[in-house]
């Protein structure tokens, strides 16, 4: 579920996007789940998606400056 700033940066801009939609869907689904009143199977999930979804945001920024 860790995603790597190398291995983004060493990713197409479409492979970039699917992995951003598909940390995107899991995070809803975990966030539904935790709302449910559920117990999470990884109480650090959430954090884990996040971050990933940051990095991935941030580096299509920085190639956008580029």
């Amino acid at each position: 579920m860790a995603v790597r700033v190398s291995d983004i940066r060493n990713m197409s801009a479409e492979e970039r996007n699917s992995k951003l939609k598909e940390l995107r869907d899991e995070l809803m689904h975990e966030r539904g789940v935790s709302a449910m009143g559920g117990a999470p199977t990884n109480p650090g999930a959430i954090r884990s998606l996040k971050t990933g979804i940051a990095r991935i945001l941030t580096v299509q920024r920085e190639e956008d400056e580029i």
